[in-house]
């Protein structure tokens, strides 16, 4: 061993559930259901511990390791009175155990310690030739392809041709005999691939399976999945070594996984199933269609009752909706797992929310069942429920939710066309862990094979991808890539519809319908509602956006972008015509017409936050986004030069040309925009101003109330900037409220989105009302990366690379630009005590970074509309996140 830290093997009588980051998940709750009586196998867990020090080793194992293991091993012998490798043969299962659950995602071998010496005894002492000898051919397949790395087809084929050779489709009708020529064929596989034997030596064997295990936790597929689930690369894997138990053993022997309730709907309902004569890898990989659970009651009667109760007592003590693993030998019933069950974020919601109301969680504790993450999931468009069309074929609803896409039917194109934005739906006869990255990448996942738990439904649910599983009436031509249903021939490219919540497929693209929320996601927010301290906003620039932001549970606007208002066509003249105007009359003149433009938008989003606060940012992009560009105007006149065009149109192209180069600057977005355009032509903030005032009148004259009106200068660096700007916004409005006779509060303040500004922020603070951090450009001016260059460029490979560990546009860089705004917060409140302060970057949609705003004491995060939600669920997690920091 090396040193104090390293206790790197557990007898399961050793641990419990609270031990999770030593003994990994599966092993913490195998320890823990052994304590409760619960019937499990007998075995011990290698630490996560020797993982990590073996990685950091190069793969060399810590000394004494092995040791550890025969020792541990020898104790297992002796409790079970059986011997690996003997005459009375001890059979292992060696399996992952990580500390978040991985679904799938790494290697397991069972049956180890059967060998040519030992099947014949195993086979007497069950009286069962039969079962001895398919648990042979198992092992020499997983150990084949797990620890030697044989590719998995190779067996796979050699299976399928016996088959055919045989008359027979399943496994199970495969005879005795037919199972001894397997393994003999399987032998010369291995051979043929490594070009030597098998290791024999039931011990050498262990040692190479626990070592591939460790190795497991850093193949492709393991590292995809941790990175979109977010889980740290340096946890490393436990190992479970465990006695055999099995459910091959005959018609009263049988594999299954159940839920404790319904993991795609929250249902409390019996979910899951099972095979007879089968192991577990039988279910999980989808080889067989399992049945449904229930039909286990007239199968295995006493077993199927014990399994039910069971599953009531884990869910009590764990409080937790469960995912079990079980295997029934010759009628008794062993656990091989129990942990929290992957769902769909529609069942995160009702479950949580029925276990309150079932007096098991507090409400503090149900949200912090949810991740804020899921309520996505919620918020996507599904398909209309009266959309008339007819499905082509019908699957299991393995994972609920609408997906409308091109076929394809490989993961690599799933993911290399998905990464491009590309909508695709993967089809697979069956999805294996190596298909991770192209699930993740897909809209959705359709498969021939496999039932309600099988690896594709279990990963799409637990990513909120719908899937449809098992649809036995679909045929795939992997080689012509052609997908056949009935008489219709989909080829790689047509586009089809999947349900996943009925299982439905459609030969065609569905129109999909806005997203709802529902009691459970209502109720679960208004809980949220009332913890959270953050107050949620959202950004929106039109009165439609508002409104759906308001009915989302937004309490004001924190960032209306003025300058999206200038886009539209019949808008683009007038916009021109005040960037071309050659003086101060003309261009008055021009502001003149754009004015009850902008009054008319501002109304109708007045209207619809009426009684709540508005942050409106006066103008802030580069006037040459209203212009065409220099390359495009440059070669419009040249074309209208050599083509002898109109005399009219050629002088007006010239001039226009002329403009755009007076007005062109090399790196325009820190150039002349925001406040510094606003310096040089003032009469653009104070036309804004005005038409801001007359808006918020004529909605209280109208509707008997207004929106509270905040006006936002953007890209501020100098305190004087703000102040000059200040007394522009202030003289308009007083002028506007002076000739109107009315009264009207509005408050000035700026957005924090420059490093000086966040240096300087006490002193630009002196005269504004309110802060509100601009994350977006501080990202952009505080990393030096220009958004759109960096997503399309290097980004991609930092965050593969594990050079940062996020894209710092979609979570907040903590330490940098985090550390930025934590300075323009203190020093803006030390020279303004009660500063009110928020954030209008996308961020404020984004649950981590929403947790470093809480941190940090801002009052408000604005979002997009349909992230407020999200931002409501995550603000409230922050809070009880803080509380545990605390109490922790």
């Amino acid at each position: 061993m090396t040193g104090e830290a390293a206790k790197y093997l557990y007898d399961m009588s050793e641990g419990s559930a609270d031990m999770r980051t030593i003994l990994g998940g599966k092993g913490a709750n195998l320890a823990e259901m052994k304590r409760l009586g619960i019937p499990v196998p007998d075995g011990f867990t290698v630490s996560t511990a020797a993982c990590v020090d073996t990685m950091r080793a190069g793969g060399e194992w810590p000394d004494g390791l092995w040791e550890d293991v025969q020792t541990s091993l020898e104790r297992l012998e002796e409790r079970t009175g059986r011997t690996l490798g003997g005459q009375n043969p001890l059979l292992l299962s060696v399996r992952s155990g990580a500390v978040f659950s991985m679904p799938g995602m790494m290697d397991t071998i069972l049956n180890l310690g059967i060998s040519d010496d030992t099947v014949e005894a195993l086979a007497a002492q069950a009286e069962n030739p039969r079962f001895a000898w398919d648990s042979y051919r198992r092992f020499l397949q997983m150990y084949g392809d797990v620890v030697e790395g044989v590719p998995p087809h190779l067996y796979e084929d050699e299976l399928t041709s016996l088959k055919a050779r045989r008359g027979v489709e399943q496994d199970t009708e495969l005879s005795t005999e037919d199972l001894q020529e397997l393994v003999a064929t399987f032998k010369d596989v291995s051979r043929r691939e490594l070009g030597r034997e098998l290791p024999t030596d039931p011990h050498e064997q262990l040692r190479r399976a626990i070592d591939a295990v460790f190795r497991s936790w850093d193949t492709p597929r393991a590292r995809v999945y941790r990175k979109a689930n977010d889980i740290p690369d340096d946890l490393g894997t436990a190992v479970n070594v465990m006695q055999m138990v099995f459910g091959n053993r005959g018609e009263t022997s049988a594999t299954g996984v159940c839920f404790t309730r319904n993991p795609s709907t929250g249902e409390h309902e019996l979910y899951g199933e099972f095979l007879v004569n089968a192991q577990g890898e039988d279910v999980v990989a989808g080889i067989r269609t399992p049945r449904p659970l229930t039909e286990m009651e007239q199968v295995l009667p006493q077993a199927y009752e014990q399994l039910v109760q069971t599953m009531r007592d884990l869910e009590a003590h764990y409080k937790d909706m469960q995912d079990i693993e079980f295997t029934v030998e010759e009628g008794t019933l062993y656990l091989l797992q129990t942990r929290n069950g992957k769902r769909t974020a529609a069942a995160a919601l009702k479950v949580a929310r029925d276990m309150v109301e079932e007096g098991v969680l507090t409400r503090e504790e149900a949200l912090q069942r949810v991740e804020p993450g899921q309520l996505d999931q919620l918020l996507h468009p599904a398909i209309d429920a009266e959309h008339g069309r007819t499905p082509v074929t019908k699957g299991l609803p393995a994972s609920p939710g609408a997906a409308v896409g091109e076929v394809v039917f490989d993961a690599d194109i799933a993911a290399r066309r998905g990464e491009a934005g590309e909508a695709v739906v993967l089809v697979r006869y069956e999805t294996t862990p190596d298909d991770i990255h192209g699930v993740i990448q897909a809209q959705g996942v359709l498969t021939a094979h496999g039932g309600m738990t099988s690896h594709a439904a279990v990963v799409a649910r637990g990513m909120g991808k719908p899937c449809v599983a098992g649809a036995n009436a679909i045929r795939i031509n992997t080689s012509e890539r052609t997908l056949s249903i009935g008489d219709r021939v989909f080829h790689e490219g047509d586009v089809i519809t999947l349900d996943g919540s009925t299982g439905h497929v459609y030969g065609e693209a569905l129109e999909l319908v806005p997203p709802q929320i529902n009691e459970d996601f209502a109720a679960i927010l208004g809980w949220a509602d009332e913890v959270r301290r953050l107050g949620v906003r959202a950004n929106a620039d039109t009165g439609e956006d508002a409104a759906k932001a308001r009915e989302l549970g937004a309490a004001g606007i924190g960032l209306c972008r003025t300058e999206h208002m200038f886009m539209a066509a019949d808008r683009l003249p007038a916009v021109r015509e005040m960037i071309l105007a050659d003086d101060e009359d003309a261009r008055a003149q021009a502001l003149e017409k754009i004015l009850p433009m902008q009054q008319e938008d501002f109304e109708a989003i007045f209207t619809a936050m009426k009684g709540l606060p508005v942050t409106v940012r006066l103008l802030d992009p580069p006037l040459h986004e209203f212009l065409p560009s220099l390359v495009d105007q440059s070669l419009l006149v040249q074309r209208l030069e050599l083509t002898g065009g109109d005399a009219g149109e050629l002088d007006r192209a010239k001039v226009l040309l002329g403009q755009v180069k007076r007005l062109h600057e090399l790196n325009p977005m820190l150039g002349t925009r925001g406040c510094r355009l606003a310096m040089l032509y003032p009469e653009i903030p104070a036309m804004q101003a005005r038409a801001i005032v007359r808006a918020a009148l004529a909605v209280r004259e109208r509707e008997g109330e207004t929106a509270g009106v905040e006006i936002m200068i953007p890209l501020v660096a100098y305190a004087a900037e703000l102040q000059s700007q200040r007394r522009v916004v202030e003289e308009a409005v007083a002028e506007e409220l002076e000739s109107a006779g009315a009264e009207l509060e509005v408050s000035v303040g700026t957005m924090i989105e420059l490093p000086r500004a966040c240096v300087v922020a006490d002193q630009i603070a002196e005269h504004a009302d309110f802060f509100s951090f601009g994350t977006n450009d501080l990202t952009q001016t505080g990393i030096g990366i220009s958004r759109d260059d960096a997503e399309g460029g290097f980004l991609s490979a930092y965050v593969a690379e594990e050079v940062i560990p996020s894209n710092p546009f979609e979570s907040i860089d903590r330490d940098g630009v985090g550390g930025l705004v934590q300075i323009g917060a203190e020093k803006g409140r030390a020279a303004k005590p009660g500063l009110k302060l928020g954030v209008c970057g996308e961020h404020g949609g984004d649950p981590a970074s929403i947790a470093l705003f809480e941190e940090l004491g801002l009052d408000y995060v604005s979002c997009s509309p349909f992230r407020v939600p999200i931002a409501r669920f995550a603000a409230a997690r922050a809070v009880l996140g803080g509380q545990k920091r605390a109490d922790g």
